[in-house]
């Protein structure tokens, strides 16, 4: 009997069609960094103070700017350093009654006449110092008592992608890979635009939900669907080359954010350059295999070929796999089993681990100050060596070392940085940077890893189950980040720290994977040796 392994020592191993296939998937993983992590732009919360209807006439007569306004009308409160500018109160003046000149104004007379006049609250709104540009939270005026609603925008993307991951693992182990990739990215098409036309914060929500579902899922679907086309020595070659597509996503984002100010056309521009043909991606024959439609695999083992300019031999009329008799998958499968059991545990935790790091480092650039799309920017940079370290090390020491080093590299860098004064920001700047090499690199080794641990039949689905705990991590960063960061900048980054120690000494428990052909049945799993 002949399987599919066999086939594509024949049919080539990463020939034209892969290749092409590649592409196109590849094309799908750039404009996820968009989704994923736009928030830093979208939601980009500057330097704000409350709005005085009363003072307007007085500004404009007095020829004040924003800035020298906002010195007049707003109360100082006590930092942990100095006095500054409160962004939640103001003085209850009434600014026609005062009879005060622009030049006794200027002359610092109100740090003596109103200094112990009473204060109350943005009840009139928010200006804000953001050149001209909006971003959702300047729109809806999430700021103050409302700023929670930040981290809740960033949370419900993840609410979808964790119904996405397992609605379509399902349905892609079920009903195949092309099926669930064809419907999630018309939902995502269909959803990015909802959300950039959202009337209100709660319409946002709810889009930004059905966004997540469709996006999760595709991508997912996407990875999967390449890994079982290619032969086991190019394995990780797509699967690190894929996620790089996502770091160069990651590179275009502030470019694309800095040309565009308007947060709802920058969302229509993630959405439109996720919309590319897949009508020309085949389905996998693996799966096919594993559903017993031999008569449809060999069809498309047979256009694989013919694309690479290859021959079949009559091999191919004996192609089956070697679990015919197992056509449904369940969560059941993952955890029924003790090594399936242990396995799926440990990766979920690496999961929750990669996306609470990975989102909260990206997501602190936007609350420590600087030029956001500058830091943004370099600290996309910082990715592309972790992809090469990764093609580097997996097939010369394996999977195992360099995925927990990477882990436990990022939690020592997370301690560093948040005992640094900030006295020494360079070597603090040095320290992040190699953080944020370490978790990406562990970010990109859980996905292969994971791929590579489960059977064909339930791999889909086993990607999409364990995954989940990435979303329920990308639900808990938004949270854990902005409030626990009121209360200490760098407690985040201790927390960050811990679980990263964790995760790494939890990867050596797994099995190597190096040069392994791809299991086909959960025995394969528990009786290696077999």
């Amino acid at each position: 009997m002949t399987t599919f392994d066999d086939i594509l020592e024949e049919t080539g191993k990463f020939g034209l069609c892969q290749k092409r296939i590649f592409g196109l998937l590849c094309l799908v993983s750039m404009p996820f960094a968009g989704v994923y992590v736009g928030i830093v732009f979208q939601g980009f919360t500057p330097e704000h103070w409350c709005r005085d209807p009363g003072l307007n006439q007085l500004s404009e007569n007095c020829g004040w700017g924003q800035l020298e306004t906002r010195r007049h009308i707003v109360s100082l409160v006590n930092d942990s350093a100095d006095a500054i500018h409160a962004q939640c109160e103001r003085y209850e003046v009434d600014w026609n009654d005062t009879g005060l000149a622009c030049e006794v104004m200027k002359a610092e007379f109100i740090s003596i006449s109103f200094s112990r006049a009473p204060v109350l609250g943005c009840k009139d709104g928010w200006e804000y110092d953001y050149e001209g540009r909006t971003s959702f939270v300047t729109e809806f005026d999430l700021v103050c008592g409302n700023s929670w609603m930040v981290d809740m925008f960033q949370s419900m993307l993840n609410v979808g992608f964790l119904a996405g991951s397992i609605v379509m693992g399902y349905l892609a182990d079920r009903f195949g890979r092309k099926m669930c990739f064809l419907l999630s990215n018309l939902l995502n098409g269909v959803a990015g635009i909802l959300v950039a036309i959202s009337p209100n914060y709660i319409a946002l929500l709810v889009f930004r939900v059905l966004y997540g579902f469709g996006v999760k899922g595709g991508w997912v679907t996407a990875y999967v669907l390449i890994t079982e086309l290619v032969g086991v020595e190019y394995r990780r070659m797509v699967g690190v080359l894929l996620q790089m597509f996502f770091s160069v996503g990651i590179l275009i984002l502030p470019l694309i954010a800095y040309l565009i100010p308007n947060w709802r056309w920058l969302q229509v521009a993630i959405t439109v350059s996720n919309i590319n043909v897949h009508l020309f991606i085949p389905e996998s024959p693996r799966w096919l295999l594993s559903q017993n439609n031999i008569r449809k695999a060999v069809h498309i083992t047979g256009q694989i070929a013919k694309e690479n300019g290859k021959t079949l031999s009559k091999n191919i009329e004996t192609l089956t796999g070697d679990n015919t008799d197992i056509t449904t998958a369940s969560f059941l499968d993952l955890i029924r089993t003790p090594k399936m059991r242990k396995y799926t545990f440990i990766l979920m935790f690496n999961w929750f681990t990669s996306a609470v790091v990975y989102q909260g480092l990206i997501m602190r650039l936007g609350i420590q100050g600087g030029n956001v799309y500058v830091d943004f920017l370099i600290s996309g940079v910082v990715e592309f060596p972790a992809a090469f370290l990764i093609l580097f090390t997996i097939e010369r020491i394996g999977r195992r070392i360099p995925f927990a080093t990477a882990n436990i590299v990022s939690g020592v860098a997370c301690f560093v940085v948040a005992f640094t004064p900030d006295s020494l920001l360079w070597f603090k700047m040095f320290v992040a940077c190699i953080g944020r090499l370490g978790i990406t690199m562990a970010f990109e080794m859980v996905v292969f890893v994971n791929t590579e641990l489960y059977p064909t039949f339930v791999r889909n689905l086993g990607v999409s189950a364990c995954s989940t705990l990435c979303d329920i991590g990308g639900i808990v960063a938004p949270f854990l980040l902005y409030r626990l960061a009121v209360i200490w900048l760098e407690l985040p980054l201790i927390i960050f720290g811990v679980i990263a120690f964790v995760a790494g000494a939890l990867v050596l428990m797994l099995p190597e994977t190096k040069g392994v052909p791809l299991p086909e049945t959960i025995d394969d799993i528990e009786f290696p040796n077999r």
